[in-house]
């Protein structure tokens, strides 16, 4: 016994101190066998970077959602003194199915599932497809207070999109991919979020630490962590604002005439920032809706015929070679190119003998043709090209399309004039618009503002305005500017319809044909068919904005013109954006005045008519035929637009009180002896009673008031 334990004994110490200078075991590392077994290491994530406005508002950002396991298998449960399994699958089932999109039965028949995985083991959890991902923070919890035993949820974030349809061919969408090893991370797949997915993206962090054979850390262990890097934030040249008074607009418009494609910008041609962009068809970036009919962002990769809009370029480069005589006069109609004759839009009828004035003013394709011979044909194309039309601007933006100008036959040169054969892109004529609006001086377009780390704050790229050339003078663009508004106000012009009550608005109207797919040539089957089109300016005197609106085959009513859709876009973005912005109204009309006679005892219908003649409101008081009081008194002056109040005998009806002052409507309490409680400053927006209601000395009415500026917020 002692030589046989004895010989154990020697035998085991030797085998210790091999194994002690070795460090291997049957050939194989123990470092290295305790490492797989005991070190753990675990993935840090790093949060995707945000995409904001230029206030800093949220575009695009990443949340956190959850996703759905259920464990099934027991073995989960052994020793543990909770149950960690699915234990009762049918009251399970129920319970989930009140919360998840998918049916009771098919809950029941995952949390039955009996498969095995590719190793041959038994598959221990399952998850619920598209049912069980996506969770809401809120649904979360309200699963989770069922305390269903064996139901886990596993923590993710994903892309979220707070404002839907919002810029989105601009913006992009990022969704989540999964990676080699099982993990997933957020990839951009269109747009910003693709071009800027590296930036956006980040580096994961990870932490490495020991821990015993269940995963709980070694007391003294070593823990080693290296900090994820959340990827930087992109400050879009977009403002918040004027994107949604371009998308709402823009969606009206698409309801009612159900075109076959839109396309707006707004800019700001003293720095080239883009500040709205939208188009239809678009997408819905949260849920992917539209995804199927949207792919191209036709800011910079569609090539159009810019049209009339042309003829803007056409008139700066006339001016400015000094080769524009508003007053010298042509036959419009029709005007032979070699033998192909070019026509003016009326079926080359045209309108006289008129003035080059007024051939911008009704749009006259003649008149761009005999300016061009007075230009010359190679200094028109000197000029396309200081325009950068034929170039990609350089905007921050991917697959930028060039268009092409034609000049190869002079029938070519003609054509480009006004608008047809050559084509361009909407962020092309934004560009060169700049020039008109800008002084001269024309600005390369751009929507990146700065991309910021947000670990350091630091700037990592910042754009700033850049002169991309100066093509005309500060003169001919102040002339151009000027002619160009009178194609809103003159009686023979094109774009009356963009005539604004606040701003002096300059611009060109834009009809270009378009091509029928089924035969590849333009397509002549009426006004539903062509692309309509406006690009213009306000105030006209120092534009603090540009704006490019394009509608193709809109359904036109019997009596509707292509301007209408656009001017409709047009009209109300410019005018609430130069609103939103502060920028003051710039016309003064004369107003007329009246001075205020002592009324007593005259007739109400008679006062009244005299009154609103003068453009001066009424506000009767009472049904009674005769004045008893008045405000303003005797020999005060009302100018015109101004508010006059008559009392009469007898019961007073609630008067609509919409956009009131507080003068007014402190004059009407008096005079009426109206029970008001006035809520605010400014003018009043909404109000309790309804008007056209008998006035009741002790029903209060609630008038909510706002600030001008408060309804552009």
């Amino acid at each position: 016994m002692l030589i046989l334990y004895g010989g154990l004994f020697f035998a085991m110490f030797f085998r210790i101190f091999f194994i002690q200078a070795s460090g291997q075991v049957e050939g194989e590392a123990l470092a290295a066998k305790a490492a797989a077994k005991y070190e753990r290491s675990k993935v840090i994530s790093a949060n995707r970077g945000k995409i904001l406005d230029r206030q800093g508002q949220v575009i695009a950002e990443d949340t956190i959602n959850y996703r759905l396991v259920a464990v099934i298998s027991p073995k989960a449960s052994k020793g543990t003194k909770r149950i960690m399994h699915v234990s009762d699958k049918e009251q399970t089932a129920k319970v989930l199915a009140k919360y998840l999109t998918i049916s009771e039965k098919d809950i029941f028949d995952k949390l039955n599932t009996k498969a095995k995985n590719a190793q041959g083991n038994e598959i221990r959890q399952v998850e619920f497809g598209a049912a069980g991902r996506n969770i809401s923070h809120g649904v979360m919890v309200k699963i989770s207070n069922e305390k269903l035993p064996g139901i886990i949820f596993m923590e993710e974030s994903k892309r979220f999109y707070p404002n839907g349809i919002f810029a989105s061919n601009l913006i992009g969408l990022a969704q989540r991919d999964t990676l080699e090893g099982g993990q997933s991370r957020t990839v951009g797949k269109m747009g910003l979020e693709s071009i800027y997915n590296k930036e956006l993206s980040g580096t994961d962090g990870w932490v490495q630490y020991k821990s015993d054979l269940w995963g709980y850390l070694l007391p003294n262990s070593d823990k080693m962590v290296e900090p994820a890097k959340d990827g930087a934030d992109v400050y879009l040249t977009i403002d918040k604002t004027i994107q949604n008074f371009l998308e709402d607009s823009i969606s009206k418009v698409y309801k009612e005439y159900n075109p076959e494609s839109m396309v707006a910008v707004v800019a700001n041609p003293k720095t080239g920032e883009i500040l709205a962009v939208s188009q239809r068809p678009t997408y819905n970036p949260q849920d992917g809706t539209g995804l199927e009919n949207s792919w191209l962002n036709q800011l910079t990769e569609l090539t159009i015929e810019p049209g009339s809009t042309m003829k803007t370029f056409t008139l700066a480069a006339a001016i400015e070679e000094g080769k524009w005589f508003p007053n010298a006069k042509f036959q419009s109609g029709q005007y032979m190119v070699g033998n192909v004759p070019i026509g003016d839009h009326n079926d080359r009828k045209g309108w006289g003998t008129i003035t080059y004035l007024e051939g911008i003013q009704r749009s006259s394709n003649v008149g761009m043709a005999h300016l061009l011979k007075l230009i010359g044909d190679d200094k028109f194309n000197s000029y396309v090209e200081k325009f950068g039309f034929g170039e990609k601007t350089g905007i921050d933006l991917p697959n930028e399309a060039t268009g092409q100008i034609l000049d190869k036959y002079p029938i070519n040169r003609v054509t480009t004039t006004y608008g047809q054969g050559s084509t361009v892109t909407p962020i092309q004529l934004i560009q060169a618009v700049s020039a008109i609006a800008n002084d001269g001086k024309m600005m390369q377009p751009y929507v990146i503002e700065k991309i910021v780390n947000p670990n350091t704050k630091k700037i990592v790229k910042e754009n700033k305005p850049t002169i991309i050339g100066k093509p005309i003078s500060k003169r001919t663009s102040k002339e151009v500017r000027e002619i160009l508004t009178t194609t809103i106000t003159s009686e023979f012009g094109t774009a009356k319809d963009f005539e604004s009550k606040e701003y002096e608005v300059s611009g060109k109207t834009g009809t270009a044909q378009m091509p029928d797919p089924s035969t590849g040539e333009y397509d002549k089957r009426g006004k539903n068919y062509f692309l309509y089109s406006f690009l213009g300016m306000a105030p006209a005197d120092d534009p603090q904005l540009v704006m490019y609106i394009a509608v193709g085959k809109p359904k036109l009513g019997p009596t509707e013109v292509g301007s209408e859709p656009t001017s409709k876009v047009f009209n109300t973005v410019m005018g609430s954006s130069l609103k939103y912005l502060n920028i003051k109204p710039q016309k003064n009309k004369k107003t007329k005045s009246q001075t205020m006679e002592n009324l007593k005892g005259k007739l109400v219908e008679d006062i009244e008519k005299e009154f609103e003649g003068n453009g001066i409101k009424t506000i009767i008081i009472g049904n009674g035929d005769t004045i008893t009081d008045q405000y303003p008194k005797e020999k005060s002056e009302v100018l015109s637009g101004g508010f006059v109040f008559l009392k009469t005998d007898g019961d007073s009806i609630v008067p609509d009180f919409t956009d009131w002052s507080l003068r007014n409507v402190l004059t009407y309490q008096t005079m009426a002896s109206a029970n008001i409680e006035i809520i605010g400053e400014g003018y009043v927006q909404k109000q309790s009673v309804k008007a056209g209601t008998i006035l009741n000395g002790n029903k209060k009415i609630i008038l909510n008031m706002k600030k001008p500026e408060e309804n552009y917020k």
